[in-house]
C-alpha cells in the first residue's frame, strides 16, 4: 500500500471503509446506497471526489459510528460512546416500523432468531436485562485495561464476547463488528483501512452464524471461533490485494492519460468502469449514466474508441457493447 501515491491510497480507504459500512448493514438484510455511503464517507475524511451525492440521516449515523471506531481507536470504548454510536444507527428511535430504546441498555428479553413468522428457529437467548450493565462493565474493564492479548486475538474475542451480552434491542452485530474494526486498527496503529472485514463475513455469513451458535453453547472453549475468526480475516486481506490491483489500474489509467482532453461525462463513466461496473456498457446506459441523450452519449463513445481508450467487443447484434482497452504505461 505504501508503494501507492498518496491519492491512490486514499481511493484504497475509501472503498474499504465504504465496504465496511455496506456490508456490515446487509449482514443485518439492510441494503444501504453505496454512492451515499461513499460520499458521506468522502465528506467526513475530506477526500475531493467528484459527484458528491447527499445521503440520508440513517447513512449519516452508521458512517459516524465506523468511522468514530476507526479513525478514534485510541480512545477508551465507554459506556457513553456505545450509547452514542446506538443512538446514531438509530437516529428516529425505530428499527423498521419498531420503536426501540435507544442510546441505553435493552431492558427486555433478548432472543436470536431467523426464519419466517410462525416458524421461528430461536439460536440463542440473550443475558437477562437486569445482568446486562454488569456484564457489560466487566467487559468494558477488560477492553479498555487488559493489554496482555495480541490485539487481533483480543479483536476477535471482543466480538465475540459482545455478540454473547447482546446488550441493545437492535444494532448489536454492527455494533460488534465496529468493536472489531476498532480493535484491529489498535492492532495496526493506524486508521487507514485497506480490507473489509465485515464484507468478508457477509461472504461466510452462514459459517459465521453457525460458529458463533455453536461456541456460545459450548463450556468456554471458544477455540473454534478464533479458528474461524483469523482464517476470515486473512481471507478478507487476500480479497483486498484483488481490490488494491483495481485501484493501482485506476491511478496508472489516469497517470497516462492526464494530459488527454476528456470531458467530465467520460471522466464519470471511466471511473465506474474501473470501480467495477456491473453488466455491459452500451449506448443507452451511457446516456442514462450521463443523463445526455443518445446521439450525445455515441458522441462520448466513438471519441474515447478514436483515443484508443475504449473499444467495441466482438458479440456485434443491434445493441454495441463497449469495454476499456488494454494499456500499458510507457
Amino acid at each position: 500500500m505504501n508503494a501507492l501515491g498518496f491519492s491512490a491510497k486514499e481511493e484504497a480507504t475509501l472503498t474499504a471503509l465504504t465496504l465496511d459500512v455496506v456490508k456490515s448493514s446487509e449482514i443485518e438484510g439492510e441494503l444501504l446506497n453505496y454512492d451515499q455511503v461513499r460520499s458521506s464517507i468522502a465528506r467526513r475524511l475530506g477526500i475531493n471526489t467528484a459527484g458528491l451525492v447527499p445521503s440520508s440521516r440513517h447513512i449519516e449515523g452508521v458512517v459516524e459510528m465506523m468511522l468514530d471506531a476507526t479513525q478514534r481507536y485510541t480512545l477508551p470504548l465507554t459506556e457513553k460512546r456505545l450509547f452514542g454510536w446506538h443512538a446514531a444507527l438509530f437516529p428516529t428511535g425505530y428499527s423498521g416500523p419498531y420503536a426501540i430504546e435507544t442510546g441505553k441498555y435493552r431492558t427486555g428479553e433478548m432472543q436470536v432468531v431467523s426464519g419466517a413468522m410462525g416458524k421461528e428457529k430461536i439460536h440463542y437467548e440473550a443475558v437477562k436485562p437486569k445482568s446486562v450493565k454488569a456484564e457489560m462493565d466487566k467487559f468494558l474493564d477488560w477492553f479498555n485495561n487488559d493489554n496482555q492479548l495480541d490485539p487481533v486475538i483480543k479483536a476477535a474475542i471482543a466480538h465475540f464476547w459482545f455478540i454473547i451480552i447482546h446488550p441493545f434491542d437492535d444494532g448489536n452485530g454492527r455494533i460488534g463488528r465496529a468493536i472489531t474494526d476498532m480493535l484491529l486498527a489498535r492492532a495496526e496503529s493506524s486508521g487507514e483501512r485497506f480490507y473489509s472485514m465485515s464484507s468478508q463475513i457477509l461472504v461466510e455469513r452462514k459459517r459465521y452464524y453457525e460458529v458463533l451458535q455453536k461456541v456460545q453453547h459450548s463450556t468456554g472453549d471458544i477455540t473454534e471461533w478464533l479458528e474461524w475468526f483469523l482464517h476470515c480475516l486473512k481471507n478478507a486481506m487476500l480479497a483486498t490485494e484483488h481490490t488494491t490491483q483495481r485501484i493501482l489500474r485506476k491511478a496508472e489509467f489516469w497517470k497516462l492519460h492526464e494530459n488527454t482532453a476528456i470531458n467530465e461525462r467520460q471522466r464519470t463513466v471511466l471511473n465506474k468502469l474501473f470501480d467495477g461496473f456491473d453488466g455491459k456498457l452500451q449506448t443507452s446506459k451511457w446516456a442514462k449514466i450521463t443523463k445526455v441523450s443518445t446521439d450525445t452519449a455515441l458522441r462520448d463513445i466513438k471519441d474515447l474508441i478514436e483515443k484508443g481508450i475504449l473499444h467495441e467487443t466482438n458479440e456485434g447484434g443491434r445493441n454495441a457493447n463497449y469495454e476499456l482497452a488494454d494499456f500499458t504505461l510507457e
